[in-house]
């Protein structure tokens, strides 16, 4: 049974969201590299150092970790610190969880792990929607990192004493009040995301989203996950993040692309069906709300 809930990168751009989530069914240990007050206590510390990584979750006495202290932006970054963010201090908190006997371990992954986002060249899509089977083929620092990091939580997965191991692949998760101003009070049409300054990674992303309340929820969802081994899923808003059907986007932004699906309305390129079934998340908040 889950009782405590270990937050790395609780003080981060997501994580005092997911804190204050979690923290209506569990005790929360926030965890940062440069301290805070984020949870119900905070451990300071650093998970690209192994030391660090197991003193932290032993302090803790943590049921439960959720990882999301990796930097989240490289172009801010050198590339090989990037990389290492993710990799190590993955490997660290993996390691530390097995021995330490920690239940569950979620992982923040990215709709990069695709080769989106920071990538320099166009997506590589074999069908839509897209799915867990479909290859990841990420050329960028954090892509490259983001698969890495699935690689080994695959591996550390088919250990007999691993804890159940969950990846979430989202992609940008915008505050309520981000999302009204980035989507409801802007021109969502086709022509004017076109000429936005990001349209290249918006493209890339496939035009997802998801609200940062729902990613919270994911969250909380994959905390309790019962699954053996681990398991990646992704997860995005039910809708695209542009005003023109799904079927038409497809026509203009993605020509020859094999649809496996019709596309009736504005539905997200991105299937959700194995969160659901996995974990019994749905996404509920959305800009045409």
């Amino acid at each position: 049974m889950t009782n405590t809930v270990l937050v790395t990168g609780s003080t981060g751009r997501i994580g005092p969201i997911v804190v204050d989530r979690l923290a209506d069914e569990y005790h929360v240990v926030g965890n940062s590299r440069s301290g805070g007050d984020v949870g119900d206590e905070h451990v300071r510390g650093d998970m690209t150092d192994p030391g660090d990584a197991y003193g932290v979750l032993a302090t803790s006495d943590a049921d439960a970790v959720v990882h999301l202290g990796m930097l989240s932006n490289p172009t801010e970054t050198p590339g090989h610190t990037t990389f290492l963010s993710t990799v190590e201090s993955t490997y660290n908190v993996l390691e530390a969880s097995e021995a330490l006997g920690v239940e569950s371990v979620v992982l923040a992954s990215s709709m990069s792990a695709l080769g989106a986002g920071f990538d320099p060249d166009p997506v590589h899509l074999e069908y839509l929607p897209l799915d867990e089977a479909h290859p990841l083929t990420p050329q960028d620092p954090y892509g490259l990192a983001k698969q890495v990091m699935e690689v080994t939580a695959d591996g550390v997965g088919r250990r007999a004493d691993a804890p159940t191991i969950t990846s979430l692949r989202v992609p940008w998760m915008p505050r309520e009040q981000e999302v009204q101003a980035a989507f409801v009070e802007r021109d969502r049409s086709l022509d004017a995301v076109r000429r936005h300054e990001s349209y290249h990674a918006i493209h890339n992303t496939l035009f997802s989203y998801l609200h940062a309340e729902d990613a919270a929820d994911l969250v909380a969802c994959a905390v309790d996950a019962g699954h053996a081994g681990h398991e990646a899923v992704w997860a995005t808003a039910e809708d695209t993040t542009v005003a023109l059907p799904t079927a038409e986007l497809v026509e203009q932004e993605y020509p020859g692309v094999e649809t496996r699906r019709d596309f009736e309305g504005y539905e997200s390129l991105v299937s959700t069906e194995k969160a659901t079934a996995l974990l019994g998340w749905e996404p509920q908040r959305g800009w045409r709300d």
